[in-house]
């Protein structure tokens, strides 16, 4: 089987994956290689990643897992401010 040309839950199915597993494990590895994306990018991605129309209900569950993934940002000057303007 070709996931470039069957990237769709069927072909996933007939391999004994499910659509949140499948998901969940690309979005680890997205998130592994590109720690930096912004929203919008992780969003682009899934759908360049799959672009069957019975993947895209996943979208959202692959930028939570994106984000669930990704290394932890350092807090920026201005949060820091903040924080000890606060304390």
């Amino acid at each position: 089987m070709d996931f470039v040309t069957e990237n769709r839950p069927e072909t996933c199915s007939a391999l004994g994956l499910d659509c949140g597993t499948c998901v969940q494990r690309c979005a680890s590895t997205t998130a592994a290689i590109c720690p930096d994306l912004q929203p919008a990018g992780v969003h682009r991605m899934f759908f360049q990643l799959y672009p069957s129309t019975g993947c895209h209900p996943m979208a959202h569950a692959f930028m939570r897992a994106y984000d669930d993934a990704a290394p932890s940002k350092p807090m920026g000057v201005a949060a820091l401010a903040s924080a000890a303007a606060a304390a």
